[in-house]
Order: structure tokens, then C-alpha cells, then sequence
């Protein structure tokens, strides 16, 4: 039979894997480092951010006070969460990053290996009902295990497990988190379409840009620091 053969499903894993392997190794090293280094490399992260937003929008509308106006909501946006994530000690920084980057990893895979209905295709083709899931299960396992090695940093070696209401209020959390990731990279990809771009930069192999990373992070962080600052 006549034809080029179909891609293989996740053709671009192993780029996207040995990309985030160096991602993961760079924020480490800043991590272990610790200040000034993490904060010059959070500052480092939210400029390219920014700069990537900005070109999106440039792209986006050639209608000034639209572009003014989307630049400034954008800096409040990403700015802010920038600085929430600076005040927060290294601890903290991990859980969130990490509850992001477990939502990534698991939506991404039950996305691709069920499939299944789209939530928004004329926005993002990609994104299905199924990868939302796997996002709400990665948030939840990551809070879980985030939370009791947390309980163990502080009281010590302990056989300490989750009652039924404490594994509810995990599933909540993680619930609201990969919803929320989740409308931060719908507010990406909607951007994008305006702008006729599939990624905000092609700076990362096999991710796109800086802001194809950060744009679920952004949400999580300025919900994070909410929920603390009401709590404090």
C-alpha cells in the first residue's frame, strides 16, 4: 500500500524526556545552590516567560491598546507569580513545580494512550477529557506523597497514613490544581492560535518554549500562595 507510514504515538518521547531531564537537572542544581542562585534562576524563567508572552501577543492583535493592555495584564500575571514563588522556601517551590510537572506527565500519557473526547478542540486539539484525568490522579499522588514525606521531615520516622476524609481533601487539591494547570495552558494555546504559532518559542527540544512549561506552573503558583497567605 502506497503512502508515507503514520507517526508512531509518542515519536517525540524520548526528545521530550532527555529535554526534561536537563530542565529537571538545571533546576536542582539551582535548588541545592539556593540563594542567590534560585532566585536569579526563578527571575531567569519569568523574564523568558514574559519575553515569549510579549511576542505571542505582538503576533496576536495589531490593535495597540489590545497589545498594551494584554502586556500589561501579562506582566501583572506572570510577575506576581514569580514573586510568590520567590517568597516560598525551596521546600514549598518542589511541591508546587512538582505537582505541576506530575499533572504534565500523567495528563500527557492518559491522553495519549486512551484518547477519547477533546474538552476544547477549536483552542487545543490535544487536550482530552482523558489527559485531564490523568492530571487530577498525578496532582493527587504527588500531593500524597509530597504531604506524608513532609509529616515525616517533622515528626520522624512515622507510620502515619490518611484517613478517608484526609485522602478527600488530597483528591480536592489535586482536582483544583489540574484544573487549574489546565486553564492556565488553555490561555497559552488560545493565545497561540491568535498568534498562528504551534509553540511560544522553539528554545526547548521536543517542549516548545520556556512559556509551554511555565503556563500551567503560573496558575498553580498564584493559587498556592493564596491558599497560604489566607492560611498564615
Amino acid at each position: 500500500m502506497d503512502g508515507d507510514p503514520k507517526p508512531k504515538k509518542n515519536a517525540d518521547l524520548p526528545k521530550r524526556l532527555i529535554s526534561a531531564a536537563v530542565m529537571v537537572a538545571i533546576a536542582i542544581a539551582a535548588l541545592v545552590a539556593g540563594d542567590p542562585w534560585l532566585d536569579w534562576f526563578i527571575a531567569a524563567v519569568v523574564l523568558a516567560t514574559f519575553v515569549e508572552f510579549v511576542l505571542l501577543v505582538v503576533k496576536a492583535t495589531t490593535n495597540v491598546p489590545y497589545r498594551l493592555a494584554a502586556i500589561l495584564a501579562g506582566a501583572l500575571y506572570i510577575g506576581l507569580a514569580g514573586f510568590v514563588l520567590m517568597r516560598m522556601p525551596p521546600g514549598l517551590v518542589v511541591g508546587i513545580v512538582g505537582t505541576v510537572i506530575a499533572i504534565d506527565t500523567f495528563a500527557y500519557f492518559f491522553g495519549r494512550t486512551i484518547g477519547g473526547p477533546k474538552i476544547a478542540p477549536s483552542i487545543s486539539p490535544s487536550k482530552t477529557w482523558a489527559g485531564l484525568l490523568g492530571g487530577v490522579v498525578g496532582a493527587s499522588l504527588w500531593l500524597a506523597l509530597f504531604i506524608y514525606f513532609s509529616a515525616r521531615q517533622i515528626s520522624g520516622p512515622t507510620t502515619m497514613g490518611f484517613d478517608m476524609n484526609e485522602l478527600g481533601m488530597i483528591a480536592l487539591m489535586g482536582l483544583a490544581l489540574a484544573v487549574a494547570a489546565q486553564a492556565g495552558d488553555f490561555l497559552e494555546s488560545w493565545l497561540k492560535r491568535k498568534a498562528g504559532v504551534k509553540d511560544s518559542s522553539r528554545l526547548i527540544p521536543g517542549h516548545g518554549g520556556v512559556f509551554d512549561r511555565t503556563d500551567g506552573i503560573i496558575p498553580v503558583v498564584l493559587i498556592a500562595g493564596f491558599v497560604l497567605g489566607s492560611a498564615a
